[in-house]
């Protein structure tokens, strides 16, 4: 086989074998993004509730397990914003320590660390445990950052340190237990099922 031939039958390998955008990872985005929809719904009634349950802040936490980190930061950005636009909730800008904007930084960072951990980290499963722990830490950080800054800019009083605590840690408690049992719970059932593997293709 000539030189150039051998050349061309290898370009056209590699854009046979080049990875083009998988629907299933859109099919699991849009899924894990009509639950951060659905699932506040059930603590509406009580927002009290909804905020120690952190119901959206589950599919966004699974989505970058499952279809790595640029799907997860998309939909944990996109998901606070398009349901504070059609349904007002949560609020745009900051009322007390909620804000979507706020939220949607907070979430993106949910989804980025886990999917980008998730797939670096070599511990085993223990890398499940490892990746949303480090996520629910940095996603909390970057949601307290965002929030001073709407505050800094928009509110007549500060954003304090006592505020950061009590709303992301001692107010969230069982949201955090939620998420440190059911996510792991999940993950380990879709990867016997191979369902997380398939986003590395």
């Amino acid at each position: 086989m000539k030189g150039s031939e051998r050349l061309s039958l290898d370009f056209r390998e590699r854009m046979r074998t080049m990875k083009k955008p998988d629907t299933l990872h859109w099919t699991f985005s849009a899924l894990f993004l009509a639950l951060g929809f659905v699932l506040p719904f059930l603590t509406m009634q009580i927002p009290e509730i909804g905020r120690m349950l952190l119901p959206m802040h589950l599919p966004v936490l699974l989505c970058g397990f499952v279809c790595g980190w640029p799907y997860g930061l998309l939909v944990g950005f996109v998901t606070p914003l398009l349901r504070s636009l059609f349904l007002g909730m949560p609020p745009m800008l900051p009322m007390g320590t909620a804000s979507a904007i706020a939220m949607a930084f907070e979430l993106a960072a949910y989804g980025f660390i886990t999917g980008l951990l998730f797939t670096r980290l070599r511990f085993g499963r223990a890398r499940i445990f490892i990746s949303l722990l480090i996520a629910m830490l940095g996603g909390r950080l970057v949601w307290g950052l965002a929030i001073w800054l709407l505050y800094a800019l928009l509110m007549p009083v500060p954003f304090t340190l006592a505020l950061f605590w009590a709303d992301a840690f001692v107010g969230a408690w069982p949201g955090i237990l939620v998420q440190w049992v059911l996510v792991p719970l999940i993950v380990l059932a879709w990867e016997n099922v191979r369902v997380i593997p398939l986003r590395s293709r």
